[in-house]
């Protein structure tokens, strides 16, 4: 930008942002109050190397116009560049050159203002105290961020968001030293090249706020898992930041603990109450179970974000320093400053972590956001999408830019390198009330004889050009989310809902698999083409299934239902044989209020044939276009793997079926497949579909990655050899990718660099399943979320339930008819505990004169524990049998988990 021309709309002043208040401060620049600032090239360049969302963030100001902020690139420019002087450091250097920017614009400011007698104060606000010294012997106005903010008494709200900044080496000055000094990350970089230390990702325990463990960095052999236990251990590294981990010697190292422990937080300086729970710790380590332990000894990278929670107000009158407690519990309190305590109480508000000193039990930060009432709704919809990192602002005007102009229709250009399809029998299945249809399929005879099968799919990367606005935020996004009452969509909704969905009687772009089969659901031959279909129906799977049961209709769509169906069945049968896995985990639906909607009823999914049809299809679709694109591209196709668990991953599951004279074999996928199907009790039907859900428990994450970046492409569960997603482009960027890669395989597309080169295709692959990850976890948050407003309005209900697990102290229960699961403890606080015996080989676990094994069924007695707003929780108590210890019965005395998702698209086993 040229300052010479810069014409502001308000003559209130120009602010210059050095380092540290942009990096910094960045919740005050998105203020709407804070306008007209001047980022300097310098500035940004430094910010971009300490901080993509940092810098991602001032970049978004920059391109706001209502903000007034402006970038300068005064390393380019003949008045403002300078260079580095013999001996000067980087630091001083770029310090200089601010400096020298500021002074110039400043002397320029001065003569536009003689000639159009304008008063534009220029001001440079720097957090760095040499440097402010140096800008007011030279003249220039200057101030910290913290005086500035504090100078505008008109906003007063403003100094809450202010974050804590504090002189590198004066952090301590008063109060005990509690944790050790970091090393030096030069220091820490050499001793991880010599192996004195080992570097890892940090993942603190939601269970126990004294341990933590970190997953090390690196090959195979050092790829493994330290745990940390104690303060002083774990060392001010918080959940998720890469750490450097110094090994203890092996005779201090200890077992994963046993023992739930929850900061209470009542007393944050008596470190001697924390010494007295680490010995605690200490007490109950089971010798069998040591494992390598070390303690935290510096931080490589920091990865803070924004975090929801509440404010626990100081009982101290008109105090300002308060503690933020997280809704996430593995992350500590924070100790925030703010003058709004009383009007912060009982809401959901963010807080930003801006430093952790020596002698601090918890980190500080500072106040960002009010996101609403604690329990409200909205509210707590918008918490778990920020706690799971689910991007959900509403598309940028820059990214609905490439969006088609409307009304769009089907050119002559876009049917270049096209097959016209309209003539065929296409129709849709989907769940009721589903507008992002990304699948079409159609089923005919052939001349010949044989059958002509076609799984259509919506061609969404004929809208999405690589690299431009739109492209990249569907890659930032990586996938639609799907909750109980709404969605996060992955792309506009002028492309999910319409241009792209494949809705009934319409003319839509496609991507086609079409394949000759015989009878016998044999693949004679496979060809791929962009198309244009017309779907002559939109179907749920309860009207295909009717049209499929119903004698009295036989029209082409009907019959090309039946047709899929009938090689569905083979198909499915032929997947089973060769070992592919059939696991089960209860999924609900929630019925809704038309008004208030609120959940009134909450019933597992009921599944059909259709369903099944329908994933067979998109199986085959998604492994024929793998082996394709792999063929072309053995170095770049993105793929997806489903990884075989280690053998102990099965433990818990041989021994739960030994409890019940079944035996279980898990040397490979197919013994596992056929013991299960061999593993019924005619006493107990529904012993087999826990015995699945149990299964789907020991299985790993399916991943996706590039084949140029690794050699292992088997998928476990589906007992293929190779497999991708072709099949929901609308809802997985992955799809985008892989039709990309088959467009060019078959000449329709042309390739582009990112495409081809691994390396890039590697770190999507990454991307894309983290957000996959926190997808799933954001829906199933959102389903917890949901049951407890069911049972909100409920009282005390008794269901049956069945035990999952059993614990030392507790016995995890599932109720299928919710497909609720909870933990009844048998030890709470203040009361009595009952005579335990705890057997790992069963396993069982009695109480007093009662043996609860895995599979027992037993009643439950559910009701929503509302006493911590921020934590509410499913809280059971056991029914039957009646246990009794000294006359308490036993309950559940932590959150339920729901591993259910909403109802949502589709279709099942893409692992």
């Amino acid at each position: 930008m040229n300052l010479g021309n810069l014409k502001l709309q308000y003559n209130t002043g120009i602010c210059f942002g050095e380092l540290k208040p942009t990096f910094m401060q960045i919740d005050i620049l998105e203020d709407p109050v804070i306008k007209n600032v001047i980022v300097l090239q310098t500035v940004l360049q430094e910010v971009r190397s300490r901080s993509a969302p940092v810098y991602k963030r001032i970049r978004d100001v920059i391109g706001n116009p209502e903000k007034h902020f402006y970038s300068f690139t005064n390393e380019h420019h003949r008045e403002t560049y300078i260079q580095q002087e013999q001996g000067e450091s980087s630091n001083d250097r770029n310090d200089r050159a601010i400096r020298v920017a500021v002074k110039w614009y400043s002397e320029h400011l001065k003569k536009i203002q003689n000639e159009e007698n304008e008063d534009i104060q220029v001001i440079f606000l720097t957090n760095d105290r040499n440097n402010k010294e140096k800008a007011l012997e030279e003249g220039i106005t200057a101030y910290t961020c913290e005086e500035y903010i504090k100078s505008l008494i008109d906003n007063p709200d403003l100094v809450d968001r202010l974050a804590c900044v504090s002189d590198e080496g004066k952090e301590i000055e008063s109060g005990k030293i509690i944790f050790p000094e970091h090393i030096p990350l030069s220091k820490l970089q050499q001793g991880i090249k010599s192996g004195i230390y080992l570097q890892g990702t940090y993942r603190a325990s939601r269970e126990n706020y004294l341990e933590a463990t970190v997953w090390v960095h690196g090959d195979a052999e050092e790829n493994k898992e330290i745990i940390i236990q104690g303060l002083k251990h774990l060392n001010r590294a918080v959940h998720e930041d890469i750490v450097a981990v110094e090994l203890l010697a092996k005779d201090e190292w200890v077992a994963p603990s046993s023992v739930v422990l929850q900061d209470d937080g009542q007393n944050e300086d008596d470190i001697e109450m924390e010494e007295e729970k680490e010995n605690i710790l200490k007490a109950s380590v089971n010798k069998n179970m040591l494992r390598p332990t070390g303690k935290v000894v510096g931080i490589i990278k920091r990865n803070w974000r924004p975090f929801c929670g509440m404010l626990s107000k100081s009982q101290i009158k008109e105090a300002r320093r308060h503690l933020f407690i997280p809704a996430d519990r593995s992350i500590p309190r924070i100790r925030i400053e703010t003058r709004q305590a009383d009007k912060l109480e009982g809401q959901r508000i963010i807080v930003a972590i801006d430093g952790w000193p020596r002698n601090s039990r918890y980190p500080n930060g500072h106040f960002v956001k009010n996101l609403g009432s604690a329990g409200d709704k909205e509210t707590e919809t918008e918490v778990l999408l920020l706690e799971h990192d689910v991007p959900h602002q509403p598309f940028s005007q820059n990214v609905l830019s490439f969006l088609p102009k409307m009304p769009w229709s089907i050119t002559e250009k876009d049917m270049k390198y096209r097959e016209d399809l309209r003539h065929l029998y296409v129709c849709s299945v989907d769940p009721p009330g589903c507008t992002d249809i990304d699948d079409a399929l159609h089923c005919r005879e052939i001349e010949n004889g044989n059958l002509e099968v076609g799984v259509h799919i919506a061609d969404v990367s004929h809208f999405i050009r690589p690299g431009n606005a739109l492209d990249e935020e569907s890659a930032r996004r990586g996938t639609t989310v799907y909750l109980c009452e709404k969605r996060i969509d992955m792309v506009p909704e002028l492309l999910s809902s319409n241009l792209c969905s494949l809705r009934s009687n319409v003319d839509r772009l496609a991507f086609s698999c079409i394949w000759e089969m015989n009878q016998k659901a044999e693949i004679l031959k496979t060809r791929f083409t962009k198309s244009i279909i017309n779907s002559k129906a939109s179907l749920t799977y309860a009207e295909a299934q009717m049209r499929i049961d119903s004698a009295a209709m036989n029209d082409d769509i009907t019959v090309s239902l039946r047709g899929l169906n009938k090689l569905a069945k083979i198909l499915k049968k032929k997947r089973i044989d060769n070992g592919a896995l059939t696991l089960s985990s209860p999924e609900v639906r929630f019925h809704m209020d038309s008004e208030t909607h609120d959940p009134i009823d909450l019933q597992t999914k009921e599944l059909r044939e259709t369903n099944s049809m329908v994933e067979e299809f998109m199986l085959l679709a998604n492994v024929s276009v793998a082996q394709k694109i792999y063929d072309e591209f053995p170095e770049f196709a993105l793929l997806r793997k489903h990884p075989a668990p280690p053998p102990s991953n099965y433990d818990i599951l041989v021994k739960a079926a030994k409890s019940k004279n079944l035996e279980i074999k898990t040397d490979s996928a197919k013994a596992l497949a056929e013991s299960l199907d061999k593993a019924e009790s005619p006493d107990f039907p529904y012993l087999n579909t826990l015995l699945r859900i149990l299964t789907t428990r020991c299985m790993m994450q399916a991943v996706y990655f590039c084949s140029g970046m690794d050699s292992d492409f088997h998928h476990y569960g589906l007992a293929s050899p190779i497999y991708t997603h072709f099949t929901s482009p609308i809802r997985r960027y992955a799809d985008i990718i892989v039709h990309r890669l088959l467009a060019v395989a078959i000449g329709a597309d042309s390739t582009y660099p990112e495409l081809t080169d691994k390396h890039k295709l590697a770190d999507l692959c990454k991307n894309l399943n983290y957000r996959h990850k926190m997808a799933q976890y954001a829906q199933r948050a959102s389903v917890a979320f949901h049951t407890q407003l069911f049972f909100k309005t409920k009282g005390v209900v008794n269901e049956d339930a069945y035990i999952l697990f059993v614990r030392r102290n507790a016995v995890v229960v599932l109720i299928p008819k919710y497909g609720l699961e909870g933990t009844v403890f048998f030890e709470e606080k203040d009361k009595p505990t009952p005579k335990l015996d705890y057997n790992s080989e069963v396993p069982s676990l009695t109480v007093e004169d009662t043996t609860l094994c895995v599979f027992d069924k037993v009643t439950v007695s559910v009701t929503l524990d509302a006493s911590n707003i921020q934590h509410q929780k499913i809280r059971m108590e056991l029914v039957e049998p009646k246990i009794l210890a000294s006359g308490v019965p036993a309950h559940l005395s932590t959150e339920t988990s729901s591993n259910n998702e909403p109802e949502k698209k589709k279709k099942k086993l893409q692992q």
